[in-house]
């Protein structure tokens, strides 16, 4: 017997099969018609452009995480690889028509993972910055090697020492750059410096809070 064909409707003189997504989409546009006024619509619209585009700055683990059509997936990963201006445009344009087909559950989901990987990036540069002025300290004054002992009571206080007397040292001595560029005051030690701060630091924070 010859296959019945599926059941849709035309539009623009295309084909939409019912239960398609195509369909899906259209049904979605039509209730935000009804719902929404022209300016509304607009703004959603250019809302979920930019939250497409916002997309390619969340990492991969959790894109994955948020279980996205292939197609958008697909777009994504292609507007990454383009370089041109006007194609990137065009590329984003069709990854935010996709966007258009996410129902709401999943445009809060790509809002709460964008909201928690920026608070993430806040708070590495808070420590950084912490790290820094704590580097600062105990380069300036030796007063500051005691008040550290709160942050790292079990520390290597004979390397630390040795790290702090020569960054001291490559702040009164400058090393002369071998392409020749400029000086600096700033050599390995007071690189190594930061490290140690900033792990020690970022230890204390993971630490369990005594009871």
């Amino acid at each position: 017997m010859p296959r019945k064909p599926p059941k849709g409707y035309f539009v623009r003189g295309q084909f939409v099969a019912y239960g398609s997504a195509e369909d899906a989409e259209l049904k979605r546009a039509a209730k935000w018609d009804a719902e929404l006024s022209k300016t509304d619509l607009k703004k959603r619209s250019a809302y979920l452009q930019d939250l497409g585009e916002r997309l390619l700055q969340l990492k991969g683990a959790a894109l994955q995480r948020l279980a996205l059509d292939e197609g958008l997936l697909q777009a994504l990963a292609e507007a990454r690889r383009i370089d041109d201006f006007e194609g990137r445009r065009r590329q984003l344009q069709y990854v935010g028509k996709l966007m258009r087909r996410l129902d709401d559950g999943q445009v809060a989901a790509v809002e709460a993972a964008l909201q928690q990987q920026h608070q993430g990036s806040a708070q590495q540069v808070q420590q950084l910055h912490e790290a820094e002025a704590w580097r600062a300290r105990l380069v300036a004054d030796d007063a500051a090697l005691e008040a550290w002992r709160t942050i790292e009571p079990e520390a290597d206080w004979q390397r630390l020492r040795a790290l702090i007397r020569q960054a001291r040292k490559d702040a009164a001595t400058p090393a002369t750059d071998p392409c020749g560029q400029p000086p600096t005051r700033h050599g390995r030690a007071w690189r190594e410096l930061l490290q140690h701060v900033r792990a020690a630091l970022q230890a204390r924070a993971a630490a369990p809070s005594p009871l």
